[in-house]
């Protein structure tokens, strides 16, 4: 080992000996004159570094930069001079994922499906965000039945090491210093077994801590690993003070406890231990939230690193030290304040070192990433694309030239392909894996090319044709017949459905207005199923509101699809960004800002007739809102472009909602956007967070909401939400209340059939209301071994629906019965029997009839046997029985009327002495019988079922009384035939 001294400060160079491949950067130039690491931060934060200078090459490449901006001071540029490497030490360019600032949204998923593990290590390198301070998420992983699965947390205090600390299921165990809080890279592996909850901490190869007592039970299958939040739902729930804030890289996962000596050996060799590694860092194991930045650069590894004379160091730069030889020099900085850092003179054309403190220009060094847009999946769809002609030019370009321009090109010819393919009848064999390539190719390829593309004529027009022909794609793909052909997981267990393509065109959208507004263009294109409008806008103190009506972009480009589009986009339908708005942001400093907007106009097809997975009720809690999609979804973006942002401000929307007349249930209008930070395995993550109803007409509702994204209408259908064990009792008492008023009503009609009972029309009323209840509760006590045959159950629910309605319709009988006897006593019986068995069985007989024919194979409901209530056929029972039940409450209003009256003459002929109190009781206690005993006979004990929704509790009662309906009757008539004061009336 060599010794290295300059003047006072003693400094490491570290050798390494590899052959890079060429990649392609450029410079910019740095004109602040700042201390050296004020600019190395500075480049870091436009996701760059100092310049290095490793070869004659790049020197002379340094030198004509500056000598083209006619530089002649010296600028700083990195201490790592560059680059190369032995067998043994390596530095491998892998995926960066950039935290900037703290977020609830910024977050990578893993895309593994977990098993149930007895033990786990997960390693992982990191560097936190210096100004960020708190609680800090690394990484979390939680089940459906637990949320704190297993969590890896730190804890930044300022001016204090690194906080680390592990909890499993739901035990949180001690904080540890780990190391210092300096905006460097470091490895951090974590351990646990369920054997005695042991678990243990390491840093950069070496163990600081262990422990036992987290926890003894094994860590939950079929959960979701979230990198950068910790998770307060599942999958989802993030909160910005807690989230991950800095980078993170080569998180590895395996489920066995690695020792101590693998670990060291991991962290100085560079390569993850094979043995148990059950996930492996990659690009595509990851599912990576939009805006989270995506890096690929090199990471130096640790290793026993060689110091080399001054000497040497010079020879080399000089070119006459092993010139068929590349190496790389790291200058670590000295805790001392007189550290020298390197600087190039361009004036001399070579470096040298100065002060760090002192201040000078700098060069930053940009690194053109070409991302691999040549391998396509091996799936049917880009099989056979392959093949077609227009596809091969540009897998042969691509893998010919990899610069920057041409990929761009290619990118463009080969969304061109695929939209050939989709159009020539491909689309059938569209999968969820290829849908998922092309959302990815236009989150992070096409981003990452279109971000280190210099801003120009060619670069836009080529946008414009990528967005153009992706656009077209994603329309045909949301043709609601065609997205049940793709909607579902992947092989990798990711979930992907119509908002996975949204989320593509924000992406798209947002990248397109960056490139056009260098040259204050907009953007229009109408499709079907999407519409996008673009618009430059240069912002002042009286700048007026911003309107966006799909249905005027429709008919502006007077494309083909146009017509098609505005027919599903009512002209009632319209965006606002208010003036107010405007001018408060021209405020904050805002003065050229792009306006993105865009509509989907058939998602709720897609959405209403996607079926999602069965949840448990936990599930069904932590939905963010579980309301039906009504209406078109539309969007608002504000961008400045400059900066590369999107600047939040408050909008109105007004969405028409008319399809909606087909639910005939109770709805509400509920305002609310996708909130895409949430992560679920279903079709529902709305939230109307921010966002309220200012206007809820007939077919239109108006919101308001203090965010921009992609909204809609959603129609918050009355349902039921009771719990599982809400709802088990519920069924038990239903049962236990149906059979004992069966029994009650078999032995009623065993009574009015063996006893002599004189014959009349009543008795035979009495007959028919009992023999209709008794088809009623024995059909519904056997309807349970029906739900699993569609046939079947439909089959029940009709017989269920018609005895049930004769039943009613025998009660209306017994109503119309008792106004003839009491009421309108002159009236004969025998005229209108024939009308009452009409009304009993012809009418129940017409309704079901009606209903069947209408409900176009909707009759069932799901999951039980009885009228489908989604789609209204509820109503072919609810409206008649509510007709029923008003018209007897009108029998009973005039029958107690009656009966008070005449208990009031009878009192007054009975008891002249008798005191008015006496008198009154004598009536209240007539009208009550009176009640008591009419209410049974006439069904108003259902009114209770119409309040049912609105409480438990009227769900508790209306059981109670219709179970005792029968056992009511039978009382009833026991006592008539024993007292002879047979039936009231």
């Amino acid at each position: 080992m060599f010794q290295v001294c300059f003047h006072s400060c003693i400094s490491a160079f570290t050798l390494e000996t590899r052959n890079l491949p060429y990649d392609e950067t450029h410079y910019e130039y740095v004109r602040d004159r700042l201390q050296w690491n004020n600019a190395g931060e500075m480049c870091n934060q436009r996701s760059g570094a100092l310049a290095t200078v490793s070869n004659p090459e790049e020197t002379q490449e340094l030198s004509s930069f500056l000598k083209s901006l006619n530089i002649s001071q010296p600028v700083w540029i990195a201490r790592k001079v560059t680059t190369i490497v032995t067998s043994r030490f390596r530095s491998s360019e892998t995926l960066i994922l950039e935290f900037t600032g703290r977020s609830d949204r910024k977050h990578a998923r893993l895309r593994h499906k977990f098993p149930s593990m007895d033990s786990v290590t997960v390693c992982t390198r990191l560097r936190f965000d210096p100004n960020c301070f708190g609680i800090s998420t690394i990484f979390s992983y939680s089940i459906q039945s637990y949320i704190n699965e297993f969590q890896l947390r730190a804890n930044l205090i300022q001016g204090k090491l690194v906080q680390l600390a592990l909890l499993v299921h739901g035990i949180h165990g001690p904080y540890q210093e780990a190391f210092y809080h300096d905006d460097s890279w470091h490895s951090v592996c974590v351990s646990w077994s369920q054997n005695g909850g042991h678990w243990a901490l390491f840093t950069d190869g070496l163990a600081i801590f262990e422990g036992d007592g987290l926890s003894s039970n094994s860590i939950g299958p079929d959960g979701l690993f979230i990198i950068g939040q910790e998770q307060d739902t599942f999958g989802g729930s993030f909160k910005k003070d807690e989230s991950f804030s800095g980078s993170i890289t080569e998180l590895h996962i395996w489920d066995r406890i690695l020792n101590g000596s693998e670990i060291y050996t991991m962290e100085k060799e560079c390569s993850p231990v094979s043995s148990g590694l059950v996930f492996k860092w990659s690009r595509e194991a990851l599912e990576i939230e939009s805006s989270l930045k995506k890096l690929r650069r090199d990471i130096q590894c640790q290793g026993n690193f060689t110091v080399l004379e001054h000497s040497i160091l010079d020879s080399l730069l000089d070119g006459n030290y092993l010139q068929n030889q590349t190496f790389s020099f790291e200058m670590f900085q000295s805790p001392e304040s007189d550290d020298e850092c390197g600087f190039f003179d361009p004036v001399i054309g070579n470096w040298d070192l100065a002060k760090c403190d002192s201040f000078k220009g700098a060069v930053c060094q940009f690194k053109r990433e070409v991302p691999d847009v040549i391998s396509l999946p091996k799936t049917p769809f880009f099989s056979r694309m392959s093949k077609d002609l227009p596809t091969k030019p540009v897998t042969v370009e691509l893998s010919d030239d990899t610069s920057l321009d041409r990929d761009l090109a290619s990118l463009q010819q080969l969304t061109q392909a695929v939209l050939h393919a989709v159009e020539a009848g491909g689309s059938h064999l569209l999968t969820s894996s290829d849908v998922l390539y092309l959302t990815q190719m236009i989150e992070t390829d096409l981003t990452a090319l279109a971000s280190s593309h210099s801003a120009g004529v060619d670069a836009a027009e080529v946008m414009m044709s990528i967005a153009t022909n992706y656009v077209k794609v994603a329309s045909l793909m949301l043709e609601p017949h065609m997205a049940t052909l793709w909607m579902g997981l992947t092989e990798e267990g990711v979930s992907v459905g119509p908002f996975t393509i949204v989320q593509s065109i924000d992406t798209l959208t947002e990248t397109l207005a960056d490139i056009l507004s260098a040259e204050k263009r907009g953007f229009t294109l109408s499709t079907k199923n999407i519409d996008v409008y673009m618009k430059w806008q240069k912002l002042t103190e009286e700048s007026c509101s911003q309107v966006f009506k799909p249905s005027a972009v429709s008919s502006h480009t007077g494309s083909s699809s146009s017509s098609s589009s505005s027919s599903s986009s009512s002209s009632q339908d319209e965006l606002l960004i208010p003036d107010t708005e405007l001018q408060r942001i021209y405020t904050l400093g805002y003065e050229e800002v792009m306006f993105i907007h865009t509509q989907y106009s058939h998602l709720s097809e897609i959405v209403s007739g996607a079926q999602e997975p069965p949840q448990s009720h936990q599930e069904k809690v932590k939905r963010i809102f579980s309301g039906h999609l009504a209406s078109v979804v539309i969007s608002a973006t504000v961008r400045d472009a400059s900066k590369a942002q999107s600047i939040p401000v408050a909008v109105k929307y007004t969405l028409s909602s008319s399809h909606v007349v087909e639910y005939l249930q109770r709805v509400t209008p509920v305002c609310a956007f996708w909130n895409f930070s949430l992560i679920h395995n279903h079709t529902s993550s709305w939230s109307s967070d921010g966002c309220r109803v200012t206007f809820a007409g007939s077919g239109v509702t108006s919101c308001l909401c203090n965010h921009t994204t992609n909204f809609a209408v959603l129609m918050n259908y009355l349902e039921s939400k009771w719990s599982p064990e809400e709802q088990l009792i519920l069924t038990k008492l239903t049962f236990i209340g149906s059979g004992a008023s069966l029994c009650a009503l078999v032995v009623t009609l065993m009574l009015f059939t063996v006893l002599d009972i004189p014959k009349s029309d009543r008795t035979s009323i009495h007959k028919n209301l009992f023999i209709a209840l008794i088809c009623a509760q024995v059909i519904l006590l056997c309807s349970g071994s029906a739900i699993h045959n569609k046939v079947a159950c439909t089959l029940v629910a009709a017989l269920l629906h018609l005895f049930f309605m004769a039943a009613f319709s025998w009660m209306l009988v017994e109503g119309l019965l008792l106004w003839s006897k009491v009421v309108a006593v002159n009236l004969s019986e025998e005229r209108h029997m024939k009308y009452y068995y009409l009304i009993g069985w012809g009418l129940p007989v017409l309704i079901v009839t009606i209903t069947l024919a209408s409900a176009s194979g909707k009759y069932s409901a799901d999951g039980y046997c009885w009228l489908s209530v989604q789609n209204g056929v509820i109503w072919g029972f609810a409206g008649p029985v509510i007709f029923i039940i008003m018209v007897n409450i009108l029998v009973l209003t005039r029958v107690v009327v009656i009966t008070i009256s005449t208990a009031k003459r009878r009192s007054i002929m009975l008891a002249m002495g008798t005191s008015p109190v006496e008198q009154a009781y004598e009536q209240i206690r007539a009208a009550v019988k009176a009640v008591l005993v009419l209410l049974p006979i006439l069904g108003l004990t259902w009114l209770c079922g119409v309040l049912v929704p609105f409480s438990i509790v009227m769900a508790y009662i209306f059981i109670f009384l219709n179970s005792l309906q029968g056992i009511f009757l039978f009382c009833r008539s026991c006592i008539s035939v024993s007292t002879k004061w047979y039936w009231y009336y």
